[in-house]
């Protein structure tokens, strides 16, 4: 059994951004790729040191997982990880 998984709100924020840009042209494949993000988080909280650390901050507590051309920044704490951005390429280089 993984960690918990929390969304930070930037995150949620970032997700309804990503889901609501890709609607606008395919709504069916706007929600299968918001899924697919959440799905890979929760791979992040099941199994958080692979992720890389995100090299703009070089912290080994904040980590992140690639689902192209999302990059899936989260924070590893004791018994929880906490997606802190769903973060586009398209906006450069990540905030937290």
């Amino acid at each position: 059994m993984g960690q918990k998984l929390i969304i930070a709100p930037s995150a949620r924020s970032d997700l309804h951004d990503i889901v609501r840009e890709i609607a606008h042209d395919a709504p069916g494949r706007a929600v299968n790729f918001g899924d697919a993000l959440l799905d890979r988080a929760q791979q992040a909280a099941d199994f958080p040191l692979p992720g890389r650390m995100v090299p703009e901050f070089g912290r080994e507590d904040l980590r992140e997982l690639i689902h192209d051309p999302v990059r899936i920044i989260y924070r590893v704490r004791p018994g929880v990880v906490e997606v802190v951005r769903f973060w586009h390429a398209k906006r450069g280089a990540p905030e937290t």
